[in-house]
């Protein structure tokens, strides 16, 4: 194999990946054509290809052990040998689903929903609860919803889901959880450690935070809430006079203008589809030079924390060394894109126990979801034996009754929830040096805007524990010391 043609191979393939996922999920096309753009490459995700890129990476000292060990001191070669493999098992993955993920996604943009008699898209729902002042009516559109999740959407999730265990298991891995591991070096049961102790810190203050803040904002105590209450409590209509729909634009070009950001080459689209994704996301089709930062507008306070989360990634793209190898400029470990999204959007927070709370809430859920994921990885369970432990898990978590027939619907590939918990991390230290070298207002200074993007033109070259060190000589990332921030 070629290792430098299949990089330039793998960068087209990523580009019409990536422009078919913006079409389908802008709203701009129904159907979601990844099948074909999966033929045209199928070369690039053969077991061959897989195994021939696998033993490219083992020839480095350190690769191939399960307990994160690949990560240390090995080099910028054995990383880039690295992450390519991992795109090409991923894309091997994508491969043996993918007739799968079209039909889920067809079926997402074609459902309609009729909770009370009353016709609402799919896709729809998450809007009209966080609109909806009355409970009972968010109930029942969480009702109708998650009915059809179970009917229509769940079937081929569980089959995508047994799929990709089973095609990580014929590659060689004892289980998907394994394989997760040592592609991302990331010492996933340390982490979890990690979130454990988090979780036990916080246990008795999340509770009250939150109960202050469902009172104010969705008119129910912790006590009465229901889950179809959070997307109300967290679109906060109380803040719209601070957050007007037509102020959205003007506030994200404020930021920018004030770090001295340029922006041409991302393309932002805040209009609203019926058929377009209810999740905000960026498509970097081609690094650096066109990226596309796409938010449905849902109303409020929740748009701007959308924008300003997406256009973190943006921008960390559109800034990116166009000299840099593929592997640094489009693969690597998102938990450093993450972290600067999470740095713009935490410009839209205000101090405060309101924003106390959403940060216990986020933390606490996707702790809790790590811990279900390494369960439901590990192979040891039939997957649906594994819902009621979900719904307990994220229950504890949330201190909110949580449903159970979310528990496939809540999961992203590739262990991606262990890139957030790790991007929260990074952002806080990521922040505070900010506020050390250019002050509180760190976002109204053209040098903290030339000095993000000195840190964004190495894309993802370095180690997120790496780029902490170096931006405050405090070590590695520890999850749990993000406990103190909420106590």
């Amino acid at each position: 194999m070629n290792v430098d043609a299949y990089r330039t191979r793998a960068e087209q393939f990523l580009q019409e990946h990536d422009r078919e996922y913006l079409q389908h999920f802008a709203g701009h096309k129904p159907g979601y054509g990844v099948d074909a753009v999966y033929t045209r490459h199928e070369d690039l995700f053969t077991r061959e290809a897989v195994e021939q890129l696998r033993a490219e990476w083992e020839r480095f000292p350190g690769a191939g052990g399960e307990g994160g060990g690949a990560r240390g001191g090995a080099g910028e070669r054995e990383r880039r040998a690295r992450w390519l493999l991992a795109f090409a098992v991923e894309g091997h993955l994508g491969a043996g689903t993918r007739g799968h993920e079209a039909e889920l996604a067809r079926r997402e943009a074609t459902l309609t929903l009729e909770p009370g008699g009353r016709p609402l898209p799919f896709r729809q729902a998450a809007a009209a609860q966080m609109n909806e002042p009355d409970a009972q009516r968010r109930a029942m559109i969480e009702e109708a919803r998650l009915e059809a999740v179970e009917r229509e959407l769940t079937p081929l999730r569980r089959e995508i889901w047994e799929l990709s265990h089973a095609l990580a298991r014929e590659l060689g891995w004892r289980s998907y959880r394994a394989m997760g591991q040592e592609l991302s070096g990331v010492d996933l049961d340390a982490l979890a450690g990690e979130t454990a102790s988090f979780l036990a810190a916080t246990a008795e203050r999340h509770p009250q935070l939150l109960d202050a803040e469902l009172r104010r904002t969705a008119g129910v105590t912790l006590q009465a809430a229901r889950r179809s209450d959070l997307p109300r409590w967290l679109r906060d209509v109380h803040a719209d006079a601070r957050h007007p729909p037509d102020g959205l634009l003007p506030a994200w070009e404020a930021v920018r203008s004030g770090l001295g950001l340029d922006g041409s080459r991302v393309h932002v689209d805040v209009e609203a589809r019926a058929t377009k994704s209810p999740r905000a996301f960026c498509a970097p089709v081609r690094v650096p030079e066109e990226v596309h930062l796409v938010v449905p507008p849902m109303g409020g306070r929740d748009d701007y924390l959308a924008l300003f989360h997406e256009g973190g990634h943006a921008e960390h793209y559109a800034a990116v060394d166009p000299g840099l190898p593929f592997e640094f400029r489009r693969l690597g470990d998102n938990a450093i894109t993450e972290a600067f999204a999470f740095l713009f959007e935490g410009l839209v927070e205000e101090d405060g126990d309101g924003a106390r709370a959403r940060r216990s809430y986020l933390l606490r859920r996707y702790a809790a979801k790590l811990d279900y994921e390494l369960e439901l990885h590990d192979g040891a369970q039939l997957l649906d034996a594994l819902a009621p432990a979900y719904a307990r898990r994220l229950t504890d978590a949330t201190a909110v009754p949580w449903p159970a027939q979310t528990f496939l619907e809540d999961v992203d590939p590739a262990f991606y929830v262990a890139c957030y918990l790790r991007a929260w991390t990074l952002e806080a230290r990521l922040h505070a040096a900010l506020q050390e070298r250019f002050g509180e207002r760190w976002h109204t200074e053209p040098a903290a805007g030339a000095h993000l993007r000195t840190l964004w033109r190495e894309g993802q070259r370095r180690d997120p524990d790496e780029l902490a060190d170096a931006l405050d000589g405090a070590g590695p990332l520890r999850f749990s010391a993000l406990a103190a921030d909420l106590l």
